[in-house]
């Protein structure tokens, strides 16, 4: 692999900004210092006036490869992200077929490894009737167990106590959860439908996969973890009421129960339906304004550890449906960080503090190895940022496969101008170097 000499940048990392070089060789961080600039490198970059962050982990997408490929597919969204200064993802098992097996599963690795340009793990996913080939699952090169605990597509709607009991009891990875009480969401829907009919406006959704349903749901899988001693992580928190539930007393390598939050939960609020509508409609549910900056307030005093998107793309006319048709879901995997600079412009999150949760802790959280630092020795994945410059997205600069986003429009001041995966230039200013692909991640557990 080609080597890459970075100079004169602001380094973002473990709590610390400070001016280095950084040389890349062979896909690693081979030096860093302060006078690096006599070094031969095949790609010389002067970021003089930038900041370089670890490259963003991105624990929780969907790519929707294979089997729903007229939303998504691996390689387009893994461009976008890229372009956003995201080097690895975590991708969901709710495809078609879901990937309840290891044969399935390991189709998905197969096409990661022709087609993505970001480093790449998979879930193993887990419904009622799996459970022994959940328990063949390689802890080593598998990033977790995916078990939703609210209804999914097809097969994944883990419900049965019996089940659940097995995976927290067998386990011996960790446990994703998506939760929302599913009784708790039938019910309201049934009272919704009788209210308002067949098109209700986009703003029952909250109302409907509520506060109540968060809470029960996650409530039930912290307790179980518990009881178990299984290592939990529970994805996409969205009421200040769940975040009662976290520890922040621990070091995070020494939680066994973990918690995520996703940019568009911190980013929009229930006002926003009015103007975007079935956009924004995902699950669990955006709520009521009080709640994001509960949930920023948990992140900045560790109750919830990392950063995600949740990028869930259908396409513009999926979006168009009547609400109940209207598929949940949003596409956000290109812009994350820039959205999390937005809140550092406003001076509600520092830079440390975004590279700690965007990677240093997704690292650290599911045990990655060599990633998610910006440390000799370890995989070069990196971001460089200028924060004097803007972005306004557009249709022209979103590489997201169904062509939209609920940021269009919007001007936000930074601009993501390299993007190193692994080692390689993958991103620069605009344009994409597709001659080497990501690399799969490995965990030390």
């Amino acid at each position: 692999m080609s080597s890459i000499l970075i100079l004169n940048a602001q380094v973002v990392n473990e709590g610390k900004i400070q001016t280095s070089d950084i040389f890349v060789k062979d896909g690693f961080i081979d030096q860093i210092g302060t006078n690096l600039s006599g070094l031969a490198a095949d790609k010389t970059i002067d970021a003089k006036g930038q900041y370089l962050l670890p490259g963003v982990i991105d624990d929780q997408v969907h790519f929707r490869e294979p089997g729903l490929l007229h939303k998504a597919c691996i390689h387009s969204e893994a461009r976008a992200a890229v372009a956003g200064g995201v080097t690895s993802f975590m991708e969901m098992p709710n495809t078609t077929p879901n990937a309840l097996n290891q044969e399935l599963l390991q189709d998905k690795y197969d096409i990661a490894a022709r087609t993505s340009l970001a480093n790449y793990s998979f879930y193993m996913g887990a419904s009622n009737d799996n459970i022994e080939e959940v328990l063949k699952t390689n802890i080593q090169n598998v990033c977790g167990v995916k078990v939703f605990m609210g209804s999914s597509t097809g097969n994944m709607l883990v419900d049965n106590e019996k089940t659940l009991e097995n995976i927290f009891s067998n386990s011996p990875m960790l446990i994703a959860t998506h939760c929302e009480d599913e009784a708790t969401v039938k019910a309201n829907s049934a009272i919704y439908k009788e209210r308002f009919g067949e098109n209700p406006h986009p703003r029952v959704h909250p109302e409907i996969r509520n506060i109540e349903a968060c809470y029960k749901s996650s409530s039930m899988a912290v307790e179980l973890a518990k009881r178990h001693n299984a290592r939990l992580h529970i994805l996409h928190i969205t009421t200040g009421e769940e975040t009662e539930l976290f520890d922040n007393t621990l070091p995070l390598k020494e939680k066994k129960i973990t918690a995520e939050v996703c940019v568009h939960h911190l980013w929009f609020d229930a006002s926003s339906y009015e103007t975007l509508g079935n956009q924004i409609k995902c699950n669990p549910a955006i709520k009521a304004d009080g709640h994001k900056q509960r949930l920023l307030e948990a992140l900045l005093n560790d109750r919830i550890d990392v950063i995600a998107t949740d990028h869930a793309p259908h396409t513009w006319a999926e979006k168009q449906n009547p609400y109940w048709s209207s598929p949940s879901g949003l596409p956000l995997v290109q812009h994350p960080l820039q959205l999390m600079l937005e809140f550092y412009k406003d001076g509600k999150i520092s830079l440390e503090k975004i590279a700690e949760k965007m990677a240093h802790a997704v690292a650290d959280c599911f045990q990655i190895a060599n990633r998610g630092y910006i440390r000799e020795g370890y995989w070069a994945d990196l971001v460089l940022v200028d924060l004097n410059e803007s972005t306004t997205v557009s249709k022209d600069n979103i590489h997201y496969q169904c062509g939209w986003s609920p940021l269009e429009g919007q001007t936000l001041r930074s601009q993501i101008t390299h993007t190193i995966v692994s080692g390689h230039l993958a991103y620069q200013n605009g344009t994409f170097d597709e001659s080497v692909q990501g690399k799969r991640m490995l965990f030390e557990r």
